[in-house]
């Protein structure tokens, strides 16, 4: 049987042509040990590649060319041309060349993403203010994709080895926080939550933390009431049918080294829950979107235009997005078969707490 069959297509999106999406596009895939467990595709031009190439003189980087699905080489990395004219690549520089050709990356990934193409989604970082236009309305990629595949809601959920945090605000400004924080809305995004990490990570009974609003939590009502009034509620329905709880006071919670206790953490607003998580997820966090029906993960930083095109770009966490977008694409299949075949799945557990218990005692 081959094995190439059974590796997934990871499809990769270019991001801002002017910031370091295709640099490091290129760093993560020039490791040849990648292709033994996914079939890269990026989507891009020869042209634009070829640029970023010559700006890194000390890797080597090959790659196959294909305007067709169907003719990927399973044994290279394989760029799809989503657009032949000569464009002005200008590495640092925010203009709207950058946002035009970021927005036909996007749009010809979520396609093939769409009709099953690709198994999974890495997408490289766009800016947001240059990829605005008639087709692309939206704050960022996530709620872009939520729109793309027609689902009631998403998480925003960063991902590390040491730790996972959701958002209930992505993109919203902080004096528009607090009308955002419903009890309909935590419910959702700790449903979503509860769900990945069951489905996407293979935790079957996930214990999640919700962080408080206020300073101190709120301080029974003292600095601010939406603990009391709203996110205790929505904990409180949570728990009928899960492990939730809080609300935490979120600065105690991360210095007290709480977040290791829980599989999942639910923060009310962007900055509340990324400052902790990209302090202590050691330069490796991974952006996931949770929710949608198929795989899409992403590098937990910009653009950063004051080093594009310098051959500066840290990798790992591109490199990062990319393993967890294999792997999350695994746990699904397994998860997915587990279902169908419950015998099977008690039998990987029993197998799992043996290697376990053997470790143990070795």
């Amino acid at each position: 049987m081959n094995n190439d069959s059974h590796k997934p297509i990871i499809g990769f999106t270019c991001g801002d042509i002017n910031g370091i999406g295709l640099e490091l596009i290129i760093k993560a895939l020039s490791d040849n040990r990648i292709l033994d467990i996914c079939i890269p595709l990026v989507f891009a031009s020869n042209k634009s590649i070829n640029f970023y190439r010559k700006t890194l003189p000390a890797i080597n980087f090959s790659y196959h060319s294909t305007k067709e699905f169907n003719k990927l080489n399973h044994k290279q990395v394989n760029v799809f041309n989503c657009w032949e004219e000569e464009v002005a690549i200008q590495p640092g520089q925010l203009n709207e060349t950058g946002g035009k050709y970021a927005l036909i990356s996007l749009e010809q990934a979520v396609a093939a993403l769409k009709d099953g193409h690709i198994q999974a989604l890495v997408t490289a970082p766009i800016h947001k203010k240059n990829i605005q236009s008639e087709n692309f309305k939206h704050s960022g990629h996530t709620p872009y994709l939520k729109e793309a595949f027609n689902v009631n809601d998403v998480l925003m959920f960063m991902v590390a080895e040491n730790m996972r945090v959701g958002l209930v605000t992505e993109h919203v400004p902080v004096s528009e926080i607090a009308k955002h924080i419903t009890k309909e809305n935590i419910l959702s995004k700790i449903k979503i939550m509860h769900q990945s990490l069951q489905k996407d990570f293979g935790i079957d009974k996930p214990k999640i933390a919700v962080l408080g609003l206020n300073p101190h939590a709120g301080d029974e009502g003292l600095i601010g009431t939406e603990e009391e009034t709203i996110i205790k509620f929505a904990i409180k329905d949570a728990k009928y049918s899960m492990l939730a709880f809080g609300p935490y006071s979120a600065d105690a919670f991360f210095a007290r080294g709480q977040h290791e206790k829980f599989d999942g953490i639910l923060a009310m607003y962007h900055d509340q829950g990324l400052i902790p998580f990209k302090s202590l997820a050691f330069g490796e966090g991974v952006n996931f979107t949770a929710g949608l029906p198929v795989v899409r993960t992403s590098p937990d930083h910009g653009t950063a235009f004051d080093i594009a095109g310098k051959d500066k770009a840290d990798a790992d966490s591109f490199l990062a997005a990319t393993f967890e977008a294999i792997d999350i694409v695994n746990r699904r299949n397994g998860y997915a078969e587990a279902r169908q075949n419950p015998l099977k799945r008690r039998s990987a557990r029993l197998i799992a707490n043996s290697v376990d218990e053997r470790l143990e005692e070795a």
